[in-house]
């Protein structure tokens, strides 16, 4: 199981993202510093197209908690945040990002940031979980701006047109709030413009992952947990479209010329629940030098919104929301693994037990041993957290993890 250590391969791509992100980021900095633009803080898969089209700057502060755990700022800064009285049981997402406001101190200092943009609104969607609400409201006590948002439904089975009506009246709701904000009137042209933008980003976005089903894949879960980038900040933009065509066009070019993004591949993983942002690299490495590549996941797929149709923005907008695989019930989560591991050639399952996530992780309710009993889908579950790394032991996960590689290289 020691074979020499493979250098993963960077994509060429990664520098045209670099510097998507640079401007992105000075565009915000910019706006919060001399008010040229109004600014709204965006849960991930909150109604961004809706503030885009408003003209607002949208940031997204779970992407924030992402970047303080892939910088290893996060458990530095938690503790100003369980002293102010939030749980370590609650998302680290909340208590790095909080607890960073209070020490002041940001990741974004690489893009000349001093701290997060000051936000004039802040607009939450429950699609993932209710911390997101708490969270937002924690800002707007501080700053004493409005938190508006969904509050949507969880556990969804099928996805009917009452739910979807439900939730588009909710985002109907939020319109004259967030106009006030903005200073000028929503327009339906706009609306319909932007989630037009942002559908071509998402199927874009879905082709680059769908590489990841040939045989060797050029790109593993690892890359794609970076290069989701513009899906996630960028949506609604045509900077989003135009890097995912030119991110295609390389991967197409690896599948041309047979290069894989683990040499060697013998096995190949699917990886389920959120990323452990400070242990990417490592995890790199450690499942390159297994000559295994982790192809795809539930994580870098949820931003793909298939549903989103500029003829009908809103209504596509609240259905696209109700069909995320984190909003929905164990029995449509399972089936939808199961597609997984069959268009991407699986050879088993990775579940992430993320202690502070318990709604994006689905070890809890015993969906391994039904994929495991019903379709021979073999897993392994490995305990950590998103950014709280005092939740995982390297060593421990890694004989897990090594002792799974070896009974699928014995099937």
């Amino acid at each position: 199981m020691h074979a020499p250590r493979n250098e993963r391969l960077e994509l060429r791509s990664t520098a045209r993202m670099k510097e998507l992100l640079a401007e992105y980021f000075g565009r915000l900095g910019s706006a919060a510093k001399d008010r040229s633009a109004p600014v709204a803080w965006c849960s991930s898969v909150g109604p961004a197209e809706m503030l885009r089209a408003l003209g607002f700057e949208v940031f997204f502060p779970e992407n924030h908690g992402a970047m303080l755990g892939a910088f290893r700022m996060a458990n530095e800064c938690m503790s100003k945040a369980h002293a102010r009285g939030y749980s370590q049981e609650i998302c680290s997402y909340l208590t790095s990002d909080v607890g960073a406001y209070l020490a002041g101190k940001t990741p974004l200092t690489a893009y000349g940031m001093d701290s997060a943009p000051r936000a004039d609104v802040l607009v939450f969607n429950t699609n993932q979980c209710r911390e997101v609400q708490d969270w937002f409201e924690f800002y707007g006590r501080e700053w004493k701006v409005p938190v508006v948002g969904v509050t949507s439904f969880r556990s969804v089975g099928e996805v009917t047109e009452p739910l979807v009506t439900a939730i588009t009246r909710q985002m109907e709701d939020l319109v004259p709030t967030l106009e006030g904000i903005a200073g000028k009137r929503l327009d339906p042209a706009r609306l319909s413009e932007v989630v037009g933008l942002s559908r071509q980003c998402s199927d874009l976005w879905k082709a680059c992952l769908g590489t990841a089903a040939h045989r060797p894949s050029p790109l593993t879960f690892f890359d794609s947990t970076i290069h989701m980038a513009p899906a996630v900040l960028l949506r609604g933009t045509p900077d989003a479209i135009s890097y995912y065509e030119l991110l295609l066009a390389e991967l197409q070019e690896r599948i041309a010329g047979g290069v894989a993004a683990v040499p060697g591949e013998l096995h190949r993983l699917y990886w389920e629940g959120m990323p452990m942002w400070g242990k990417l690299r490592e995890h790199a490495s450690m499942f390159a030098q297994m000559h295994t590549c982790v192809v795809a996941s539930t994580y870098c797929n949820s931003w793909i919104f298939e549903a989103l149709d500029p003829a009908d923005p809103l209504r596509s907008m609240a259905r696209a929301s109700l069909e995320l695989f984190i909003a929905r019930s164990d029995g449509p989560k399972q089936r939808y693994i199961e597609r997984m591991v069959e268009q991407f050639h699986v050879d088993g399952v990775l579940f992430h037990d993320c202690r502070t996530c318990p709604h994006n992780s689905n070890t809890r309710y015993g969906m391994p041993g039904r994929l495991r009993e019903e379709s021979g889908i073999p897993s392994v579950t490995v305990e950590g957290d998103h950014t709280d790394l005092r939740c995982y032991s390297a060593e421990q996960s890694r004989t897990s993890i090594e002792g799974f590689v070896e009974q699928l290289a014995d099937r």
